[in-house]
């Protein structure tokens, strides 16, 4: 009696597991996390999904996860359509060229991506909204004191969010790396010289 390989839930298609978290990650910050402010800003995960996934797949799959996952947001929230997907687009694609063109591997490199990718919501938030003509009830100093609070908010949540999300796209990550280019085995310049 042959044995058959028992599947995992993580082992569906990689568009899917970036389709499921998309979701996951929308419902969970509109419907759970909005509402648990730390000091007195509210967690943002969203942005974080978005640099994690792209930093684990690639500069592309983070664009088209950044764009899907803002159009929710934009969709959960009734706000204006395709502004967050803008920045949230920006955020993927820049993570996945961190990743394509310097390969880090820092300790501190979840901290240093989430914090980085809660600055860039924001300030392209606070900077779309003012280009929009939009009104803010709030003064420049509480907007700054909100984006410097919101990065710092973004870096300590960040560990978990990462830790999610290389468990959700465990595999994904190898096929987002530059491959080296492969030498010439017979030592020219030309591949199609032979000796």
């Amino acid at each position: 009696m042959a044995a058959y390989p028992r599947r995992s839930a993580l082992s569906l298609p990689q568009p899917a597991r970036l389709a499921a978290l998309a979701l996951l990650s929308v419902l969970v910050q509109t419907g759970v996390i909005s509402e648990l402010p730390i000091f007195g800003v509210r967690i943002d995960i969203t942005p974080l999904v978005v640099a994690f996934a792209g930093f684990s797949t690639g500069s592309g799959t983070g664009a088209a996860m950044g764009f899907a996952v803002g159009l929710l947001v934009d969709l959960t929230l009734g706000q204006t359509l395709g502004l967050t997907s803008l920045i949230y687009t920006f955020i993927g694609y820049g993570a996945g060229r961190l990743r394509e063109l310097r390969d880090p591997e820092a300790t501190l490199l979840p901290l240093a991506l989430g914090a980085g990718a809660a600055f860039l919501a924001l300030v392209g938030y606070a900077v779309i909204e003012f280009l929009l003509g939009v009104d803010a009830p709030v003064s420049a100093g509480e907007l700054l004191r909100e984006i410097v609070l919101g990065t710092i908010v973004g870096a300590i949540v960040s560990a978990p969010v990462w830790l999610l999300v290389r468990r959700v796209l465990q595999g994904a990550e190898e096929r987002g790396r530059r491959r080296p280019a492969r030498a010439n085995p017979s030592g020219g310049l030309s591949p199609l010289a032979h000796p």
